[in-house]
């Protein structure tokens, strides 16, 4: 499962899915290296003078890094408690805005921008709206960025859905969302293109990808909390849910000596507005 395949069955239950819970995605859920966001400035020429649109900017995990930069950011989100925990997080950036909306219905004031960065957020904004409307917001020769996290697995390497596919099946059977991550080597080759999002047609230019490996370590309680903020586990039945997950918790604990990891690769995705 990527965070690029994290859809409700509609895409405006993207507040509640995750507003529910949003000091607990703050705290569990993966960042974006340092590396990234060096290669993002580096292909951009992003600089202090620079202004950035972040569209879905959650808890302002990547907010925070984008400010850090030295940019203008101005951050969307449509959950209220997301929005309000980044305003929060960013309160000591004093070149950070945060308004709450979905980019779809979102009021630009005119603005344009010489950036905008989706970070693991754009497969939630309808792409009959959202690329015509990030090619208007953009200046010429502006800059369309996606970062994600796919999660993936190293051959040989303990994999905590394999220790767990049957309470997986036990608890919810035939979820087509459960399965083994993807190996890394196979996702690496993937060097085009915007991953699983639709495609722009000729908006955008042609994609520079580069990827990045990281990892997270979790006991059993903590790889829990990790699944209990993700959309997958979200929409299940709140009882099925935690059956599920205290299972999970336990077989961690039992199987895997109470350490796991949760392995990905961060993925930049740029590519230039077209004049």
């Amino acid at each position: 499962m990527t965070d690029e395949q994290e859809m409700p069955p509609n895409r405006h239950d993207l507040g509640r899915v995750f507003n529910e819970v949003p000091e607990l995605y703050d705290r569990v859920r993966p960042g974006y290296p340092a590396e990234l966001f060096a290669d993002l400035r580096a292909i951009t020429g992003m600089d202090e003078g620079s202004s950035v649109l972040e569209v879905g900017c959650g808890t302002g995990q990547a907010t925070r890094s984008l400010a850090a930069l030295g940019c203008s950011v101005t951050a969307i989100e449509p959950g209220a408690d997301m929005a309000a925990l980044a305003r929060r997080r960013t309160a000591a950036c004093r070149n950070v805005e945060v308004e709450m909306s979905t980019f779809e219905e979102w009021d630009d004031g005119s603005r344009r921008f010489d950036a905008l960065v989706a970070a693991s957020s754009w497969h939630w904004v309808d792409p009959s709206i959202g690329w015509q409307r990030a090619y208007d917001v953009l200046r010429p020769a502006g800059w369309m960025a996606l970062l994600g996290n796919v999660v993936v697995r190293r051959p040989g390497e303990p994999e905590v859905y394999a220790e767990t596919a049957d309470l997986h099946e036990r608890f919810f059977p035939g979820n087509p969302g459960w399965g083994h991550p993807p190996l890394e080597d196979e996702v690496c080759t993937t060097d085009e293109g915007w991953g699983l999002v639709d495609d722009p047609g000729g908006l955008f230019g042609p994609t520079i990808v580069r990827w990045y490996p990281t990892v997270q370590w979790f006991d059993g309680d903590g790889f829990a909390d990790l699944l209990r903020s993700t959309s997958l586990y979200r929409r299940l039945d709140g009882d099925v849910r935690e059956c599920l997950l205290d299972a999970i918790a336990e077989r961690v604990r039992t199987r895997m000596g109470d350490r796991a990891s949760r392995r990905y690769l961060s993925v930049l995705r740029v590519g230039q507005r077209a004049k």
